[in-house]
């Protein structure tokens, strides 16, 4: 199998080559005529509005038995569930409570899953956040986006591994999909030299909103190239997907003024994917790719290189810092041990 790692890094520049092939000319890969997700259980993470609720409706389309939408706000994930319950009334759809920037939600969210789904067959984590000012997380005392869309999120996907390798039903492997960006190829990364490094996004005076969000992406990228190394693509396919630039979604909500919301809009309205077609990208890395897809990321529905940078020398090492920085600070949840037993299995 030729997978992200295998392929040669691509050097084009994101503006406006890989932008415009991104967000007009990829052509979207649809699950076939007859696909059936009957008796299966789906995890959304973020699933009550844009894309994950989006990718919640093309999987209830396929006639998914059982959605969880895993939302930080119950009101909001109930209306959201009520709307889909109308629509699909003979799939099950529930609500469940998850706080990406709360590492006890995480292990309360994922204990609740072994303990009371009979079965798990894939999962989408789809929450992220966008921030355009400094906003430290009081529990853990990192700067936000780095919490949310990286620490937490790989957090997440470790708890779940074990749990979706347990649960799948016979021997088709589960999936597991993490929400990418096409930015991460353009992401500057001025950290990379700091020791430590996660710390470092931890100062408000080095925040920049448009590379700390990049960043974040990367760092994901950088977990996943030694990820693949501990997981059995017989057990849990996991991979990054890519939505490309999608408009009317709540990704930049928060600490905008008007103008800013405005240009969004505006950006959005006249570059945008539909949300139908960000989402499809989630759908088509659960249902349509098999272990080709393993360790990889998916944009536009195509397997692509990592950003450049990680098949460097230098981005080798930082890629092996990031690695060790992360199992300790996610030491307390057992995430050595987690690897350890997935690595078992794939060497048998």
């Amino acid at each position: 199998m030729v997978g992200s790692k295998d392929l040669e890094p691509s050097h084009a520049p994101f503006f406006p080559n890989v932008f415009l092939h991104n967000q007009f000319r990829a052509k979207p890969q649809w699950p076939a005529p007859g696909t059936s997700l009957a008796g299966k259980i789906a995890i959304i993470t973020g699933g009550n509005s844009g894309l994950g609720y989006e990718a919640g409706l093309q999987l209830l389309d396929l006639s998914l038995s059982r959605l969880i939408l895993a939302v930080r706000s119950i009101e909001r994930g109930e209306a959201a569930a009520a709307k889909l319950r109308r629509l699909y009334p003979h799939s099950t759809i529930d609500v469940w409570e998850l706080e990406m920037s709360s590492y006890a939600s995480i292990q309360a969210f994922t204990k609740r899953v072994d303990e009371q789904l009979p079965r798990l067959d894939m999962a989408i984590l789809n929450a992220g956040v966008m921030r355009f000012h400094f906003q430290r997380v009081t529990s853990t005392g990192h700067e936000e986006i780095i919490q949310v869309n990286y620490l937490s999120t790989m957090l997440l996907a470790l708890l779940l591994l074990p749990i979706l390798k347990a649960k799948r039903a016979g021997p088709s492997p589960a999936r597991l999909t993490i929400i990418s960006a096409a930015l991460t190829l353009n992401a500057k990364f001025p950290e990379r030299a700091a020791t430590p490094l996660l710390a470092s996004f931890d100062d408000p005076r080095t925040f920049d909103r448009q590379e700390r969000y990049q960043t974040s992406k990367l760092l994901a990228h950088m977990f996943m190239w030694n990820l693949v190394d501990y997981v059995s693509a017989d057990d849990v396919i996991v991979n990054l997907a890519d939505p490309a630039w999608v408009k009317g979604t709540e990704l930049v909500r928060d600490g905008t003024g008007p103008v800013v919301r405005a240009a969004f809009k505006v950006f959005g309205a006249t570059t945008g994917r539909t949300p139908r077609l960000g989402a499809s990208c989630y759908v088509d890395a659960v249902i349509n790719k098999g272990k080709e897809a393993h360790g990889c990321f998916l944009m536009s529905w195509s397997i692509h290189p990592f950003p450049a940078m990680l098949y460097t020398p230098e981005g080798r090492v930082v890629t092996q810092k990031v690695w060790d920085e992360t199992l300790a600070e996610l030491e307390f949840a057992g995430v050595r041990g987690i690897l350890d037993s997935m690595r078992a299995t794939l060497e048998d």
